[in-house]
């Protein structure tokens, strides 16, 4: 069968190397280079196993200093517009423990699938000890400033083991520092933190390349530097894709447009309850002296910001913002970017003065998980896959596993 997969992103290529794997003829079509877009500097770590919904009964606490703090790591600017309005209720509604829960198991299992996906394709293009995509399995830190959210993760620990997760540990500061000896300076600033020693960090962009040129090399063709503009719909089904260069036909679709996806699912007749969670990173070169910069993959919660070491780099990430399809890049959210890595690690860096600045607009539905397959009333014949939020490093290889599955059910 012939799948057009729209969208070159690290959710799109994953899709695009399942569906290869399983033997169909496959195109890619995007508007830019591939992991050009969001996938190109995003927080860099691999969750496998902590992960939890941005929505939870806690957000109701945190609402007031998270809207109206000036240096708040989420930003609400209204606008007419009814999809934020739409998104922002749906998500205030998900701010519950039971929705929470239910987010956690799908996420976890989701996940679970993507590790052994992403390991099955590591394992192909870079076999034995090949250099790959700044690759580590060094473990995560989350680290927590007060003692209440120190018990509010115990619980959450709790729950993803009934689940099945990993081990995790609930550990000290001075355990922190035993575990990742450049937290010496914070550690006094921090109750404890939360250590999952299975999880892994990569540079997305890297994986994106990698990906797209093995795919060339098995025949997948590439329709690059032309975006989707419409379809073309007969018998209530997809017949082809229209862009510049050309219509591209084919017998299925699989949406990987990220955001984009909305407004292309609104042509199909589908609503999409996905809205754009802008975010920031800086890369910056790294002191190579001992313990001066993090090995552990590190997430702050208290600044809602991720520290991933990619080789020689360091990737600082973090932020939210429900400002819609904006990409600017403010100096200030840069200045906030370098002022928490000065704060968390002081050493790390050889030099702060050309961080290599990022922003993009991460997909996120109200609950947190992704969407994958059939939506409403759009044809048979076109699968979506977007929503992943924060989550779509971690999570593309298991929701495209989930479109390889529905793939074959279409032969």
């Amino acid at each position: 069968m012939h799948i057009c997969v729209l969208g070159a992103g690290i959710v799109g290529l994953a899709c695009a190397w399942e569906l290869q794997r399983q033997g169909h003829q496959v195109t890619v079509v995007d508007q830019a280079t591939p992991g050009a877009g969001t996938s190109s500097g995003n927080g860099a770590q691999l969750s496998y196993s902590y992960v939890a919904p941005l929505a939870d009964a806690s957000i109701w606490r945190q609402l007031p200093h998270l809207l109206l703090a000036g240096d708040s790591p989420l930003k609400l600017r209204p606008r007419l517009d009814p999809q934020q309005w739409r998104w922002g209720l749906a998500f205030l509604a998900a701010c519950n423990a039971r929705a929470a829960a239910d987010g956690t198991a799908r996420l976890l299992s989701l996940a679970a699938v993507s590790r052994v996906g992403f390991e099955a394709m590591r394992a192909e293009l870079a076999p034995g000890d090949a250099p790959f995509c700044d690759f580590s399995a060094t473990g995560k830190l989350v680290l927590y400033r007060s003692r209440e959210g120190l018990e509010a993760a115990g619980g959450q620990i709790a729950l993803q083991r009934r689940l099945g997760a990993p081990e995790q540990a609930v550990v000290t500061p001075e355990e922190c520092v035993r575990l990742e000896p450049a937290l010496a300076q914070y550690a006094r600033r921090i109750a404890g933190g939360v250590h999952t020693p299975s999880e892994c960090a990569a540079d997305c962009l890297k994986v994106c390349q990698a990906l797209a040129a093995a795919l060339a090399q098995r025949g997948v063709r590439f329709v690059l530097g032309h975006a989707a503009e419409a379809f073309d719909l007969r018998a209530g089904r997809v017949q082809a894709v229209q862009t510049a260069a050309g219509p591209v036909q084919a017998d299925l679709f699989v949406m990987a447009l990220g955001t984009a996806s909305v407004r292309f699912g609104r042509q199909l007749g589908a609503y999409l309850p996905v809205y754009p969670l802008k975010g920031y990173s800086i890369t910056v070169p790294v002191d190579a002296a001992p313990g001066a910069a993090p090995r552990v993959s590190v997430t702050d919660t208290a600044r809602k910001t991720v520290f991933a070491r990619l080789g020689d780099r360091l990737r600082v990430a973090g932020m939210a913002e429900l400002v819609g399809e904006d990409l600017s890049i403010p100096q200030d959210r840069i200045d906030t970017l370098v002022a928490a890595t000065k704060a968390v690690f002081p050493q790390a860096a050889r030099d702060f003065g050309a961080p290599q600045p990022w922003a993009g607009l991460r997909p996120a539905t109200p609950r947190g998980t992704p969407i994958v397959g059939r939506v409403g009333r759009a044809p048979r014949n076109m699968l979506f896959n977007t929503g992943h939020g924060a989550l779509g490093f971690t999570l593309a290889f298991g929701s495209a596993a989930g479109i390889a599955a529905l793939a074959a059910t279409d032969l």
